[in-house]
């Protein structure tokens, strides 16, 4: 089997990507993850995917890398990791009461393919208090995740509805299209 490789340091897709229970080595990719001018949340999400695992696989030759990335679309405007408290504050503060479609993108980049799959989330987010943002940043501190929440854990208390075809997407790894983009390279999850 050969090498397989998450181009990544996210503790969230590496937790995801375990869960298919294939041996896999995880890399950094070196990747600026500015957005283009102009550029829509669904194509950065997108370019910087390929990027990622480009990145890692030209370092890596005969290997199967998987990149990822996540970009929160509020009317939109790409959001964000909210990197502290406060910023985190004013996004989910933004988001109160409205739509915001988290675009997950997955690719994988092996001898003779690069691919490329995306994952759209519908994400309503209920009307919050002041007092329910404060609580929730409290106790998740979701500092280092796109739209500052933790669906998988308390944040999923800030949700009206999830509307996805792929659960794991709106985590930081959509594992249904990994599956299909890892069969497309040669590696089926299930041998």
């Amino acid at each position: 089997m050969p090498q397989l490789i998450l181009a990544s340091t996210s503790r969230y897709r590496h937790e995801l990507l375990s869960r298919l229970r294939l041996p896999f080595d995880a890399m950094a990719p070196d990747v600026d993850e500015t957005a283009l001018p102009g550029e829509a949340p669904a194509a950065l999400a997108e370019r910087l995917a390929l990027a990622k695992a480009r990145d890692v696989a030209a370092r890596f030759p005969g290997a199967i890398v998987i990149g990822s990335d996540q970009v929160a679309d509020l009317a939109g405007e790409a959001i964000g990791k909210p990197g502290t408290h406060a910023a985190a504050a004013v996004q989910l503060r933004r988001m109160s009461g409205r739509e915001v479609v988290f675009q997950t993108a997955v690719a994988v980049v092996a001898p003779g393919l690069a691919a490329i799959e995306r994952a759209e989330v519908r994400v309503r987010v209920r009307e919050l208090s002041d007092a329910a943002i404060e609580a929730y940043l409290r106790a998740d501190q979701p500092y280092d995740c796109a739209g500052s929440a933790k669906v998988e854990s308390l944040g999923i208390a800030l949700l009206d509805a999830v509307e996805s075809d792929d659960p794991t997407a709106l985590v930081g790894l959509p594992l249904i299209r990994t599956c299909a983009l890892l069969r497309r390279a040669g590696l089926e999850p299930l041998a």
